[in-house]
């Protein structure tokens, strides 16, 4: 069946819009679209399709929906939540998450391997209220990322994830370290004033996420604080290559710092502005300020899901 001959049950914009799926059709490899369409019929889910990148921003923002669905990888979520913020209705709206894009590595933190995964959890999985993050007036639900990966993913465009899907992000990671110079930064903690300064190759605040040497990577969601991983870069630029295959890898690497924090300054320190990833939103700054917002979303979450994972050894 394709997207053209959906059966005449399904909605969209129809039913009485308690719950609403915003949809976008051209996720990860774009082939979901009957397989969303009919879980949403059976679930009695009004789906919304996106056609351009803000749509799913406005239409969480205009939403009166009790549970909105992000359907797509981490960046429509991020903007889902975002017009949620914005409208100020996270106090009133249950998230949920339809894990349809390339990387989906939000959904996997949360539990939700599948997209029928998804549907079965926003109809009766358990609902948790999980830590907000907010750089700069920019709300974000998984991480913050500075340095080599951010540019990376910057770099990697929407023809090279069709076409390679996750590993579109490594090989783009592996040629930007050929070029990458470093980030010369300056993180400030309230617990201690200058908690980091030097010459970074890759910075992760995460809320959802943290940075594994090996295993899981979420991070504890309902804490209060961001679990902060930087891994320097030397003046020569080896460890930049040597870091980013050990991440890739998962196997052990020294050089790195983690920190603890509920709000953090992040400062780029001469040269130009520094890129910054917010769940796949790219953001340039010089100055970023952080700051977790505690329980300030109620997600729906999947059996997997560990409210008090153990920390990173």
């Amino acid at each position: 069946m394709t997207s053209s001959a959906r059966p005449k049950a399904v909605r969209t914009d129809g039913g009485d819009g308690s719950r609403v799926l915003v949809y976008n059709p051209v996720s990860g490899n774009g082939s979901h679209t009957d397989e969303v369409y009919d879980l949403a019929d059976e679930y009695d889910v009004t789906v919304r399709e996106t056609k351009k990148g803000g749509d799913a921003i406005a239409f969480a923002r205009e939403t009166d929906a009790d549970l909105v669905a992000a359907g797509g990888g981490d960046g429509t979520l991020h903007e889902v939540v975002r017009g949620l913020y914005e409208a100020e209705k996270l106090d009133s709206t249950t998230v949920a998450v339809v894990p349809t894009g390339t990387g989906n590595n939000f959904a996997g933190n949360v539990g939700i391997e599948s997209i029928a995964d998804g549907f079965e959890v926003l109809d009766g999985g358990e609902r948790r209220a999980i830590d907000l993050g907010v750089a700069n007036g920019q709300p974000f639900v998984n991480s913050a990322i500075a340095g080599l990966t951010a540019d990376a993913s910057s770099e990697t465009d929407a023809d090279q994830k069709d076409s390679l899907g996750v590993l579109a992000y490594v090989v783009n990671t592996v040629r930007t370290a050929a070029d990458f110079e470093g980030l010369d930064l300056s993180i400030e903690t309230p617990d201690d004033e200058a908690a980091w300064t030097g010459k970074a190759a890759f910075v992760l605040v995460g809320n959802g996420r943290r940075f594994p040497v090996e295993g899981r990577t979420q991070a504890n969601m309902e804490d209060g604080q961001f679990e902060v991983t930087v891994i320097e870069d030397r003046p020569t630029g080896k460890l930049v290559g040597e870091a980013t295959l050990r991440r890739l890898l998962g196997s052990d690497t020294g050089n790195i710092t983690r920190l603890e924090a509920p709000e953090l300054a992040v400062s780029v320190n001469g040269g130009e502005p520094g890129t910054f990833s917010l769940d796949g939103e790219m953001l340039s700054a010089r100055e970023l300020d952080l700051e977790t917002r505690p329980n300030a979303v109620t997600l729906c979450v999947g059996e997997a899901y560990d409210p008090t994972p153990p920390a990173v050894e």
